[in-house]
């Protein structure tokens, strides 16, 4: 009897899930029919710090294209108080991810 040579096994990377506040969370903003370019530039740059109305068209232009941005990545807390700002000034938002 033969024995094939065992297939070695690769490691995935594994993710954690743990309730840390330290991990780096997205806010995501997605295309609408309903903001213009300029609205989501002035948004953006009220909201997020060190992001001006040049970069927040960046940003439009980017969620226009593909139909999303992460315009935001951090600790949690703060990524919940941008993305609930955004919100209530009508951007369309994706919930946070990790």
């Amino acid at each position: 009897m033969t024995v094939a040579p065992a297939t070695p096994t690769k490691e995935r990377p594994t993710r954690d899930t743990g309730g840390r506040t330290g991990d780096a969370w997205r806010v995501i903003v997605l295309n609408d029919n309903h903001n213009t370019f300029e609205g989501v530039a002035a948004a953006l740059a009220d909201v997020l710090p060190g992001v001006g109305f040049d970069q927040g068209m960046t940003f439009a232009n980017r969620i226009h294209n593909t139909g999303q941005a992460v315009v935001w990545s951090g600790h949690r807390e703060p990524a919940e108080l941008y993305r609930e700002r955004l919100k209530e000034l009508g951007l369309t938002m994706a919930p946070l991810e990790r």
